[in-house]
């Protein structure tokens, strides 16, 4: 679903902090208005704040909290009005007709009206705009505006996913229409009609954001929002501990070895709830090595993720067999295709491959060593340490592993987006609609597009076109258990963990609400007693 998409795509980030803007370490408690002052991070700067534009998570943590959409997840996962107060769905459900908040405002004074959100689905599909999420607004048949406070659109068929859709932030008409996207200055400088209102952004360090006083629902309890920009996690939680940030994500080992402490229990509260993303090892299939099935199956096979779990995580998470949550309705808890760890079973893949050990210990081909480079993103030692263990399994049974890890902007912009990569080793996001369009359908392989290892499978796109095209459960949850079969026969990706989400707050903070959605769903009656 477009919504969760935007909110998590590419990188499930660590709140992290930044211990070289000292003055921002004294000013958390008060600002000048009677509010607090709430401060979080990030190990990665956004790329754009316009969010079509954007598909990484630093981004969208930003325009969440500046844009809204039509509707939205509640705190128990289930779709309510955001700018939407209400609407209904015909019979046959093609056709969808929201009824529009009225008196909403964007930051800078204009009304919110049904222009805005026809303008923001014509620039969604409109060709010229380079956006990873127009797919889902593709499937409208006509999208109208009959009055200020009505939006009507027709589908040509079913699609499932259709009210989750319109989750997409809504776009200021009046600042953007007829204008070039790409070039607009909102890129840097957003304007929205959500419960924070942007301020500043210094460039490397910090971004800042104000609540909005005429906030549909309220102005938030926080006043500010500062994001700081850190690539490390161990400087962050010095930050935490300093008072220099009020919230984190703890690693495994933060958790559980250096937080437990009565001192630390009295000034923190921590969290954990199985996260909604999962790990994976993504391999380039544009390079010819990673185009023989055998040899991902048998990367699959040397792979112990239990050991993963256990060295890493510290056995906070779960092995991952595919791109679902478990315990969710299209989870499949009986992978039959998945490849176990099977050493014995990888060389033999490897042998019938046509690998044979050289003389030092590698595996060649036509006298090319089966070598190849795992990249990932600086900031998350968690990654690292798990392409480390990647490596000392794959070198037992022959294979040459590098490691390397980089800033993620220039992972993004030089690496990932240009297809100049061996293998990834990266993190999704798992959204509420279980369609898997973007990521995985052969039509989305192009720049700046999700499907960037470049996997194309007809069988693939066939079950996932069929599952977003009905509204019958059994249906589409047969459709998603036949995915989860084929990516597991062909591992595209070696699917390796669905990790523990350890959020950790400052005990100042009061008015969090743990649910299903996890903390944030409330934010912004967060409040500082």
């Amino acid at each position: 679903m477009i919504l969760a998409r935007i909110l998590c795509l590419l990188l499930l980030l660590i709140c992290a902090a930044c211990g070289q803007d000292a003055p921002w370490n004294k000013v958390q408690a008060q600002d000048g208005k009677g509010g607090s002052q709430f401060v979080t991070g990030s190990i990665g700067e956004p790329s754009n704040l316009i969010p079509i534009l954007a598909s990484d998570s630093s981004s969208s943590d930003i325009s969440g909290l500046v844009y809204n959409g039509l509707v939205r997840y509640d705190k128990n996962l289930k779709l309510e009005g955001d700018l939407a107060e209400s609407w209904e769905v015909s019979a046959n459900g093609l056709e969808i007709t929201f009824h529009l908040r009225r008196g909403v405002k964007w930051h800078d004074g204009h009304d919110f009206t049904s222009r805005d959100v026809l303008y923001t689905y014509r620039v969604t599909v409109d060709p010229k705009t380079p956006t990873a999420y127009a797919e889902d607004f593709k499937q409208v048949q006509s999208a109208q505006a009959p009055d200020l406070y009505t939006f009507r659109v027709t589908y040509a068929k079913p699609f499932a996913p259709a009210l989750a859709s319109w989750g997409m932030p809504i776009l200021p008409a009046h600042l953007l229409e007829g204008k070039d996207i790409t070039k607009s200055p909102l890129s840097r400088n957003p304007v929205g009609t959500g419960p924070y209102i942007f301020k500043e952004w210094v460039p490397g360090q910090r971004l800042a954001l104000e609540a909005n006083p005429n906030y549909w629902e309220g102005a938030p309890r926080l006043a500010r929002y500062v994001y700081r920009i850190i690539p490390d996690n161990s400087t962050m939680y010095m930050e935490l501990k300093a008072g220099g940030v009020d919230m984190m994500g703890l690693s495994p080992v933060q958790y559980q070895r250096q937080t437990t402490t009565k001192e630390f229990l009295a000034r923190f509260n921590k969290y954990r709830y199985p996260a909604s993303a999962y790990t994976y090892l993504g391999y380039n299939l544009r390079l010819p090595m990673f185009q023989d099935v055998r040899v991902r199956r048998a990367i699959t096979c040397a792979i112990n993720k239990e050991e993963i779990i256990q060295g890493v995580l510290l056995g906070m998470g779960q092995i991952a067999h595919g791109p679902y949550k478990p315990g969710t309705w299209a989870y499949k808890s009986k992978v039959e295709s998945d490849p176990g760890y099977d050493p014995a079973r990888a060389q033999a893949l490897l042998r019938e491959a046509g690998y044979r050990m050289g003389g030092n210990g590698i595996l060649e081909k036509n006298g090319k060593p089966l070598s190849f480079t795992i990249m990932t993103n600086q900031g998350n030692d968690q990654r690292l340490k798990c392409a480390q263990i990647i490596q000392m399994r794959l070198k037992t049974v022959g294979i040459d592993v590098k490691i390397r890890v980089m800033e993620w902007a220039s992972f993004l912009t030089n690496f990932i987006d240009k297809g100049k990569f061996d293998a990834v080793l990266m993190g999704w996001t798992i959204s509420q609609d279980p369609d898997l369009y973007d990521v995985w359908h052969s039509s989305k392989t192009g720049p700046k597009e999700l499907n960037f290892i470049h996997y194309l499978n007809p069988e693939l796109d066939r079950l996932i076109v069929e599952g977003r095209g009905t509204f019958d459960m059994a249906k589409r949850r047969d459709c998603y258990y036949q995915i989860q079969e084929i990516l597991a026969k062909d591992q595209p990706y070696t699917f390796l963990y669905v990790p523990d989400a350890l959020p950790v707050v400052t005990s100042r903070i009061k008015g969090i609400e743990p649910a299903p959605a996890g903390i944030m769903h409330n934010f912004i009656k967060w409040y500082v007693e």
